[in-house]
Order: structure tokens, then sequence, then C-alpha cells
């Protein structure tokens, strides 16, 4: 793109791509000539800003495990029994009903228990319902699984609620499971208890289970607070997934795990059970003295201090984008964020000149302000943007007032009279 000219080519393609190769196609058109330092709203890494900061104690956990030469062989495929465990009483926390370390298996990360879930339920013809706008992991794992996606609209306007008419006009007897991230990427949003039940319930009447992603589990600074999905166990299998990376800052170690929130015993199937052990044991977990550390960073992180300080910095930059977005041109924001780290915003082309699309809007919006966010088609939703608010209040409020000047710069005539 030059001089105001059309996206280019490498841009048409960004809807076949991760959401990392559509961010990294937008730092090669940054112009390091306009003075300006480039602000990256676009990536939900907080370790790119220091008021998100790793708890000492987890970083003494992984020293500690390292150091005591007890952990530099391999662990159980499954993960170690340890680990398993600590996760196992760290999810029973919130369940009316006890996991054991059975039902848990640690992963590379969140994206990996992805992977799992839909290779354990891929079968021929089978389908999966997701959520738009959702996670695009999913849609790109169900692709090489021979998974058929279909998908379900989050609702905007009662808070991005799944449309569950939606979802029962979809399924059928191919539909194997639905997808639920909950508190939500990308629109930030969290599901009540009452609608959780009413998707557990409409899951049991379709006979189809419920992944439940929940990577922003208790990331929550709204009226709701976070329920997890396995509450409703007895309801409708869950597979619940989730990772170390957001609550404790540390994206980068990727532990996360996939666990079988199944009080009424459907997955203690032997069947079942030795597929997925067998499955893990093609897997690699992540580094053993990683796993050793999480028993001491669940039991010794101090929730009072370290998670409502958190909690308190991501309602203070959602509360600054809620109100800049406000002043912006072309720009709208359905739904205030309640959880999370990201917010969908909807752009109105119509009083935009010179902007084709959401994917026009973000390409030019690099090149001319050096603001990184990323298009909504990367999520499922056309002419609409994702915008990360994890970051530090001066960088934000810089990067939405340099969208503002981006805005108004491209306003029509028409609506600024």
């Amino acid at each position: 793109m030059e001089n105001g000219g059309p996206v280019t080519h490498e841009a048409e393609t960004v809807s076949t791509i991760t959401i990392k190769g559509i961010l990294s196609l937008m730092m090669q058109i940054i112009d390091e000539e306009n003075g300006k330092r480039v602000i990256t709203l676009g990536m939900g890494d907080p370790t790119a800003y220091s008021c998100f900061l790793t708890p000492s104690v987890v970083r003494e956990a992984a020293v500690d495990a390292l150091q005591s030469n007890k952990f530099n062989g391999y662990a159980p495929t499954v993960g170690l029994l340890q680990t398993r465990r600590a996760i196992a009483e760290y999810l029973n926390r919130d369940l009316p009903y006890k996991l054991s370390p059975d039902d848990v298996f640690i992963t590379s990360g969140c994206t990996q228990a992805i992977d799992v879930s839909l290779a354990m339920l891929a079968r021929p013809g089978a389908n999966i319902l997701l959520p738009r706008p959702g996670f695009p992991i999913y849609e790109l794992s169900a692709a090489f699984r021979r998974l058929q996606v279909r998908y379900f609209d989050l609702l905007p306007e009662k808070g991005w609620e799944v449309d569950l008419d939606s979802v029962e006009a979809l399924a059928d007897q191919n539909t194997v499971a639905m997808v639920i991230i909950n508190p939500g990427n990308p629109c930030g949003n969290v599901y009540s208890y009452k609608h959780l039940k009413k998707i557990a319930e409409t899951a049991n009447k379709l006979k189809i289970l419920v992944i439940a992603d929940e990577v922003y589990g208790h990331l929550t600074f709204g009226p709701n607070p976070f329920v997890p999905m396995g509450v409703f166990g007895s309801t409708v299998p869950v597979l619940t997934l989730g990772s170390l990376s957001k609550r404790w800052i540390v994206p980068g170690w990727r532990l996360g795990w996939f666990v079988t929130s199944d009080p009424n015993g459907t997955f203690k199937e032997p069947k079942i059970i030795e597929r997925i052990k067998n499955y893990f044991d093609i897997l690699g977990g992540p580094a053993t003295f990683i796993q050793a550390a999480v028993p001491r960073i669940i039991e010794h992180t101090d929730d009072e201090i370290f998670f409502k300080e958190t909690n308190n910095t991501l309602k203070q930059t959602s509360d600054i984008c809620w109100e800049m977005m406000k002043e912006i041109p072309g720009i709208t924001c359905p739904h205030k964020p309640e959880g999370s780290m990201a917010v969908m915003v909807k752009l109105d082309l119509s009083n935009l000149k010179d902007i084709s699309d959401d994917i026009d809007f973000c390409f030019r919006l690099a090149k001319e302000e050096s603001v990184i966010v990323l298009p909504g088609t990367a999520v499922g939703l056309k002419n609409w943007l994702r915008i990360i608010f994890a970051s530090d209040p001066s960088s934000l409020k810089e990067g939405l007032g340099r969208i503002k000047s981006f805005c108004q710069r491209h306003v029509k005539m028409s609506q600024i009279y």
C-alpha cells in the first residue's frame, strides 16, 4: 500500500493465516521514517508492558525446580503427577464435584489443548460448532483434522451471548461438540451463570459435548464473576482447556491443560481413556522443570494481591478504551469489556472515505500511524476490529489517540458538520 492506494496482495490473504502472521504482515509496512514509535494493540501478550509483571513466586518456582537437578529427564507423556494433581485441586475450588489427577493432561499451552480436543473428536463426516467471532486456531486445527466447521453467532447487542437458536439450527446427528470461550476472546465478555446453564442444557438436548476454553479464567472486572463451564459437568460432558499464560503472565512458558470435566463418567470408558493416553504418547509436553514448578506456583501465589492487581489494571485500561472509543468517528463499541484482554469494535465504513474494509483500515493505520490492531476478518467478523487493551495506560491512550487522528483524517466531510 503506497500513497493511500489499495492494500498489498499479501494483506488480501490474511483470512487464511494466523493472527501472528497477520500482525507480522502489518509490522512489515510500518513507516520507520514517520518518527512514531510502534504501538501494538493487536497481540494478547501482557508481558510486552511493564504494568503486567510475572509474580516473583512464579520465577522462583521455575528456578528452584531447574536448580534441583531433579527434572532434567522426560516427564510422563500425560504430565507429571504432581502437576496434574495441583491443577485438579486448583480447578476444584470452583466446582461442585472433585476432579482427580487422572482427569488432567498437561499440554504445550492451550493451543495444543485445542488441537488435542479436536483430534479426539474427529471422525469421518463429523462437524463442530464454533463461535463467530472466535479464536481462529480452532478453524485451522479443524481443517487439519478434516472436521467440518459450522459457525454460530455471538450477539453484540446481548453482551456477546451465544445465539442458542442458531446452535440448535446448525446441529445435526454428526455434530460432536460446541466451543465456548469464556471470558471471551476476542469480545471481552463474561457469561453469567444463567447463560452458561442454558448453554449446557442446549448441548445436552443436542447430545453434544462442550469444549470450554477458559484461558482467561478469573480475569474479570465487571458485574459477572467467572463461572467455569465445568460447574455444569453433570448436565453435559465438558472438556476444559486452560493455561498458565494469561493469569500468571507467562505466555512463553507454553504450559496448558486438557481436562475431562465429567462427573457422570462419560470419558471414563476404557477405550476413550486409552485413546487419549495413546495420543499424548506422540505429543511433546512442556519442559519438565516448568511442569515441576506448577504446584508451588498455584499454592503460593497470593490471589488477593496478584490477581486483584492484574484485574484492577485491566479494568483501568478497559475503561480508558471504552471512553476513548466514544470519541472516534467511524467506530462504535457495542459492549463494554468485562473480562479477558480484548474488545471488538465495529467500523462504520459509510462514514469513512477511501477505506474499503477492515483489512484496508488496519494496514493503512499501521502505515500512517504505526499502530497495530487486528482486522475483525481474522476472527470471523468482517468490518470489525479487535483491540487489545492489556497495555500500559499511557501507551493505550497514545495508540487510541492516533486511531482517532487517523479516523478524523479519513472521515467524510459530510460527517464533520
